[in-house]
């Protein structure tokens, strides 16, 4: 399927624009060519059939069936949730405030909230393409755990009392009600209006996401054509302890999503940086960044939001070791 918008892109700047294979600007026009293309596409398909599948989503009917089950379910579910979902920090924030009022443990709700912006289905088909499935697996693998001990953690240091007020009292309201009627009592959705829900979810995250590909893509293409051969082996690829911290304290100041960042991992990694390196800064980027905590501070005070800094640049940390020493081995 790929090889698609390799064609288009070889069409446009190599036939149309007679840009050579070998310049520069060639191989960065057609890297963001291609990259961008094959993005869109699968950001528009996959966006809305998620929306589809969450159309008839009910809170009030999650709230109901995780109080049945054991906490260790909770944040699995919570996790896996926020893996299926395509979104950044920004629209995340909705859904946790629909969670926290609904009355779901916060540490399920901060599972999701952790593991949204870090895994999403392009970004899990992009990595596919790139890395292969055993990567790939790892990767989701990882994700999925940040999220559930996160979510653990939280849990166990009572992470509620440092929400913003108004999400607190939300969820202590919503804590102390007697549920007098079912969740499931809301009429499902017909056919159609499941196609207006999922158009319309399709059209405002895209609105909301395309410059940050944009910009995701045009960093990834102006590493893979300008920076020379061997420039990121030499300085941080030779897989030293160091350079893991390094790279994930590189990727504060920038921000991204998971889908925008994926072209500058592949530009990294074709650069000679370690897998785990580049996973390290990636993932910092789209979940540790300055604006990504500046938006958390809609909901959560600073003592909430430095708990969660500190835990995230450790965990991608960690994370980015082991990655270098299974690629290494």
């Amino acid at each position: 399927m790929f090889e698609y918008f390799t064609t288009f892109a070889d069409l446009l700047i190599y036939d149309l624009l007679s840009l050579s294979p070998e310049s520069r600007w060639g191989s960065s026009l057609h890297f963001f060519v291609e990259d961008t293309t094959k993005i869109f596409a699968l950001l528009i398909v996959m966006i809305y059939v998620v929306a589809w599948v969450r159309a008839s989503l009910n809170v009030e009917r999650v709230r109901d069936y995780l109080s049945g089950k054991h906490r260790s379910i909770g944040y699995l579910l919570g996790s896996l949730f926020g893996a299926i979902t395509p979104f950044c920090s920004c629209s995340s924030i909705p859904v946790f405030l629909g969670f926290t009022s609904a009355g779901i443990p916060v540490g399920i709700t901060m599972a999701f909230l952790l593991t949204s912006p870090l895994i999403n289905e392009v970004a899990i088909l992009l990595l596919l393409s790139l890395l292969g499935w055993e990567f790939t697996l790892m990767y989701i693998a990882i994700g999925i755990a940040v999220g559930m001990l996160g979510g653990v953690f939280l849990d166990l240091i009572h992470a509620e009392r440092w929400l913003q007020a108004f999400a607190a009292k939300a969820y202590q309201s919503a804590q102390g009600r007697v549920s007098t009627s079912s969740g499931g009592d809301r009429q499902a959705l017909n056919l159609e209006e499941r196609h207006r829900f999922a158009k319309t979810e399709t059209q405002d995250i895209f609105l909301r996401v395309w410059k940050w590909v944009f910009i995701g893509v045009g960093l990834g293409a102006l590493l893979h054509g300008f920076v020379p051969e061997g420039w990121f082996e030499s300085n941080l690829g030779d897989g030293q302890w160091w350079s893991v911290p390094a790279a994930v304290l590189m990727g504060i100041p920038l921000y991204s999503n998971a889908t925008g960042v994926i072209p500058v991992m592949e530009s990294l990694i074709t650069k000679g940086l370690p897998v785990g390196t580049t996973l390290a800064f990636c993932m910092s980027t789209v979940a540790a960044s300055f604006p990504e905590f500046i938006l958390l501070k809609q909901v959560m005070q600073w003592r909430l939001l430095a708990t969660i800094f500190v835990m995230l640049l450790c965990s991608f940390t960690v994370v980015g070791w082991l990655f270098n020493v299974f690629s290494f081995s």
